[in-house]
Order: structure tokens, then sequence, then C-alpha cells
């Protein structure tokens, strides 16, 4: 692909080739970076004002019921979307988690100090481990991916429990489009909806396209992740709301707030920066991203690089650094994720390698991979300057000591503890 071809952003590191659509502006600025200006700019008191009569229309009269449904894991913005709703608003939510799996020693202590320490009830659903790996194996064959089962679940099992419990409003935090490549605007209010779960969360594919004898899945391997249908929906008068449409969302700040307010712990992460997302997974910033890499060129050092960019927490320059850093690095936790396939690793390689982009990386001289140049269609120092955000910094993220400093965290988690000490 000739360097023309590819746009980069004159104030972020997001180019032309994003696969959620980018577009650009006469400075050069991607539709990302102008839907978060428009957080500097928005009335979030009004827009406050507008959660609490939202909330109040939906709070269980009778009080014999739950009055939403929360989405949660053992990391993201869990503990400050539950705290809002809770603390702030006064609602009885009921949490509601996916058991991806994948869980580390660090998420199981958050998950269950977020239901203790908040004084929650919440509903897990763990599907059969055999028929999650039968899942994963072919999402990696035909998608590329060992994370489709993670996101099915994740965004199908609290619509089932609205249904199923009569709970009509589940509260997610943020909207991945708009916040990441500006898909919408803050005044689209936009809501959670199949069509954009299938088309994005699940890259095109419902759980009743896996079934197929070669790959062994069966229709009762992928009930867990088949969506409600309409009638369902429509009965119960399920809506999912994104609470980043009334509050100024900003990750890095609700983690911090949390990590004081609620002892949140936080961990390294192999593929990123970010100390605060995903530490409750082996896979996400670790073989998940690395996959991703290989498919889009790019991980999620780019995505928190560019977020704290637009937070003016990192300079242009300081965000490519630590994407070159980064992404560069290999995965850590590879033969957790072989054992647990029942993969060797030639045969992992066989699968990925056919999901490498041509665009993004090529063969060299002695057959071995190299990743093609990330700087092609770069703005000129003009234009970057010219779009430079003044500095907000710092860019820290805070690492909390371990509360099992003794255990040797390198095995997945299957169940949950009940404590959190």
């Amino acid at each position: 692909m000739r360097g023309d071809e590819i746009r980069t952003c004159s104030r972020c590191l997001y180019t032309s080739l994003h696969p959620l659509h980018l577009t650009f502006d006469a400075r050069g600025v991607c539709s990302g970076c102008q839907a978060h200006e428009e957080k500097d700019s928005r009335d979030w008191s009004s827009r406050r004002d507008q959660l609490a009569r939202l909330l109040d229309a939906y709070r269980s009269r009778s009080e014999t019921n739950y009055d939403c449904i929360v989405p949660v894991s053992g990391a993201r913005d869990s503990f400050f979307i539950v705290h809002t709703l809770k603390r702030d608003f006064g609602m009885n939510p009921l949490l509601v988690t996916y058991n991806k799996q994948f869980n580390t020693d660090v998420g199981v202590r958050n998950l269950a100090r977020l239901r203790i320490a908040l004084d929650c009830d919440i509903v897990t659903l763990t599907a059969d481990p055999e028929a999650v790996k039968r899942v994963t194996r072919a999402t990696l064959r035909r998608l590329g991916s060992i994370y489709w089962h993670c996101l099915a679940g994740q965004t199908v099992f609290p619509v089932t429990m609205a249904v199923k419990l009569k709970v009509p409003l589940i509260v997610w935090g943020e909207h991945q489009g708009k916040d990441q490549v500006g898909m919408f605007q803050h005044s689209d209010m936009v809501e959670m909806t199949r069509k954009y779960r299938k088309e994005h969360d699940l890259m095109g594919v419902e759980a009743g396209a896996l079934v197929h004898p070669s790959d062994g899945v069966t229709p009762d391997d992928v009930r867990p992740y088949e969506y409600p249908d309409d009638l369902e929906l429509e009965r119960v008068g399920v809506r999912g709301v994104y609470l980043g449409n009334y509050l100024r969302w900003d990750t890095k700040a609700q983690h911090e707030a949390m990590l004081d307010l609620h002892g949140y712990e936080t961990a390294e992460q192999t593929r990123t920066f970010d100390r605060y997302n995903d530490v409750d997974c082996f896979n996400y910033s670790d073989v998940h991203d690395w996959l991703k890499l290989l498919k889009h060129g790019y991980g999620k050092a780019t995505d928190h690089a560019c977020r704290e960019i637009r937070f003016g927490r990192l300079t242009r320059e300081e965000g490519a650094a630590l994407r070159d850093d980064y992404e560069a690095r290999a995965p850590r936790h590879l033969p957790q994720l072989l054992d647990w396939l029942g993969l060797t690793r030639s045969g992992f390689e066989f699968l990925t390698d056919a999901w490498r982009a041509p665009r993004f990386w090529e063969r060299d001289d002695d057959w071995q991979w190299r990743r093609r140049s990330p700087s092609l269609g770069e703005p000129s120092a003009a234009e970057v300057e010219a779009a430079r955000l003044p500095s907000r910094g710092p860019c820290d993220f805070r690492q909390t000591p371990s509360r099992r400093p003794d255990y040797v965290d390198d095995r997945y988690i299957l169940i949950g503890k009940g404590v959190y000490e």
C-alpha cells in the first residue's frame, strides 16, 4: 500500500486504516479527537440531571426488584459505574458478570471486593469450560480471535438476565465507537444495540454461525451466547444506556478515585502501559492484543496512547514512544493459552499466521515475519504543532501493592473466591 493512501491523525496516532473507521477535518484531526473535544464543551451538569431523571424513571417502586443491571468484571470501569449508581444516585443494581475463564488472581479479588465493598448482589455465568474451548478453537481458526466468547458472553448475559428478571434498564460504561473514533457524537445519546454488538464486538459472527461439525461446535455449546429475540426485549422494554453520555468520561481519573475509595488493585500489563484496565484477564493485553496487532497493525498501547494524548497527559511523541515499546513486546502468557486449548505452538502459529494482514506484515530474507513501517502517512511537523493540545500531565499509572505477594499468578482461575483479602 502506498504511503499516500494512508492518513494518520495530526493529533493522535490513529490512522485511516482503523477497523472502526475514521474521518479527518481540514486540520488533519481525526473524528475520534473531534468527539473528544466535545467533552470540554458539554454542559455536564445538565447531563447529570438528565441521568438522575432517567434513573428515577426506572427505579423499582415496589422495592421487590432491582432498579437496573450493571455488567461488571474484575477490571475496567466496574467500580466507578457501580459506585456512581449506588452511592451517588441511590440505585439498587444487580451486578452481572460473564466468567471469561482467563481470570487472574487480581481480577478475582477485585470482583469480590466490588460486590462486598459496595454491598451488591451478583449473578455469574460460567459456561461449560470444554464447550468454551471448542468455541475458542473455532473462532481462532475462523476469525483469528481467542476473545470472541468473552465479547459475546459479556454483551449477551446482562441482556438475558434483564429479560429473565424483568429489569429493563442496563447501564454500561462508555461506547467504544464514540470514544475511540467518533462514530457518534455525545449529542446522539447512542444506546446499546444488537446490530452494533454483531458488527463490531462479534466481528460480524453471531453464535449460531459457529455451529459446525468440523470444529465440533454444537448448538448447546453456543447457547450461552445467543441474544434474546426482539419480542422478548420489547415485552420487557430492555434498553442499554451508556454512562459516558451523561458524565465526562475519563477512565484513568475514575480508576484513581476508586483506588482511594475502594482499594481497587492494579497490575502491570504485558503490552500496554495502562495498569488499570483489564487486569482481570491473562489474555486481553497479551495474546488477544498480539492477535489484534497481526490483523489490524496496532494494539492497546496505541488505543491508550491516543486516549492520553487527547486528555493532554501525553504528547504525541511520548505516546508514539510508548506505542513502539509495548507493541514490540511478545505475549508472555501464550503457554497457558496453548495448554488450555490443547494446541502446540507450531499449530497455533499456523492458525494465526493466516491472519497476518499483508499491509502490515511481510517475510524477510530469512523467511521471518517483519512488521512493515508504521510511519506511512504521517502528518507534517507543522500539522502536528497546529493540532497539539496544551499539556495537562502527568500520565503516571499507580501500581498497588499485591495483597498476595507470595502467590505466583500463572494459571487461569475458573471459579472465583468469595472473599477479597
